[in-house]
C-alpha cells in the first residue's frame, strides 16, 4: 500500500558498520515509515582500500552484509529503500572511488569533506577540519576542498556543506560569501545538488548544513536539494525536517530531487515519491 507524506525521504542515514552509529537500514526504515516517511537512502560511510580512518567507516569486506541489510530492509511494505553510499574527498581517493562506485548499482552517492588533509607520507595521517582559532583559514580551506570534491566528478550531492560551522564560529558574512559561492558555482556547473542536512539542529549551530543565506545562493544557481537526517540512531529518522522544508520553502526553493540509479528527478518539496 502506498502511503503519502507531507515530508520528503530521508537521504543520509548511517548503521553500526560505521562503528559510530547504531542499527540496520530496516531499523532505520521502520522508523522513517512510523513517521510517515515513504523514501529513504542508507548512506552508510564508504569503505577505503587503506587505512584512512577506518575507526569511522565499514570496512570493505562488510560491504557485500551491508547490501544485503539494504536488500533486507527494501521487503519492509510501504516504503522504498535506495542503495547510497557517504564517499569521503581525500587527496588520491580517485583511484580506488572511480571504479569502485561504479562496479556497484547505487542510486545516490553523497560526497563529504570531514578531514582538510589526508597524509600518507606522515602514516596516513589527517588534518582535521578546525585547526585554529582563524574562521576564515578554515572556512576557506573548506570550501577549497569541496571544490576539488566537485570536480572529481564522482559525486551525486554534496553532504552538510557549511560543516565548519559545528567546530566554530564562522567568519564575517562577506567572507562567508567570499568563499562559499564559487564552491556553488561549482557544484552549479557540475549539476551536482546539495542536501539540506538537519544534524546541525542537534550539533552547535542549532540550524540546518547549509544556512538559510547559503541555501539562497544555491537556490539562486538551479541547484538542486535533497533531505537527509544523518541519522546515527534509528529514532532520528525525518528529524526537524518540518523546520527544514521551511527554510528551503524561504530560500525559493519549489521542488526537490529524488534519485534512482544516479539519475535524479525532481519533485514538488512536499509531493510523496511514486
Amino acid at each position: 500500500m502506498t502511503r503519502t507524506s507531507t515530508l520528503p525521504p530521508d537521504y543520509h542515514c548511517h548503521t553500526h558498520l560505521c562503528k559510530h552509529a547504531e542499527g540496520e537500514p530496516i531499523d532505520y526504515a521502520r522508523a522513517a515509515l512510523a513517521k510517515g516517511i515513504t523514501e529513504i537512502a542508507c548512506t552508510e560511510h564508504a569503505p577505503a582500500p587503506e587505512p584512512f580512518t577506518p575507526g569511522i567507516r565499514m570496512a570493505l569486506d562488510e560491504f557485500p552484509l551491508y547490501c544485503e541489510w539494504v536488500e533486507a530492509a527494501r521487503a519492509l511494505e510501504g516504503i522504498t529503500v535506495l542503495l547510497g553510499i557517504e564517499a569521503d574527498y581525500y587527496d588520491g581517493c580517485e583511484a580506488f572511488l572511480e571504479e569502485w562506485l561504479d562496479t556497484h548499482p547505487f542510486d545516490y552517492v553523497l560526497g563529504s569533506v570531514h578531514f582538510l588533509r589526508y597524509e600518507r607520507e606522515r602514516d596516513h595521517a589527517v588534518t582535521p577540519i578546525w585547526t585554529g582559532d582563524d574562521p576564515a583559514s578554515t572556512w576557506a580551506a573548506y570550501f577549497a576542498r569541496i571544490q576539488l570534491l566537485v570536480k572529481t566528478g564522482l559525486y551525486d550531492v554534496v553532504a552538510h556543506l557549511d560543516l565548519p560551522k559545528r567546530f566554530g564560529p564562522a567568519p564575517d558574512p562577506q567572507i562567508v560569501e567570499a568563499v562559499v559561492k564559487p564552491a556553488l558555482d561549482a557544484i552549479a556547473d557540475a549539476q551536482m545538488g546539495i542536501e539540506i542536512n538537519t544534524s546541525g539542529f542537534i550539533h552547535g549551530p542549532s540550524e540546518p548544513y547549509p544556512s538559510l543565506s547559503i541555501l539562497t545562493w544555491a537556490n539562486e544557481r538551479g541547484i538542486p536539494i535533497s533531505f537527509g537526517s544523518d541519522s546515527h540512531q534509528p529514532e532520528r529518522m525525518g528529524g526537524h525536517f518540518e523546520q527544514a522544508v521551511k527554510l528551503a520553502e524561504m530560500a525559493g526553493y519549489q521542488q526537490r530531487a529524488s534519485y534512482r540509479q544516479r539519475q535524479r528527478v525532481m519533485h514538488p518539496l512536499t509531493e510523496a515519491p511514486d
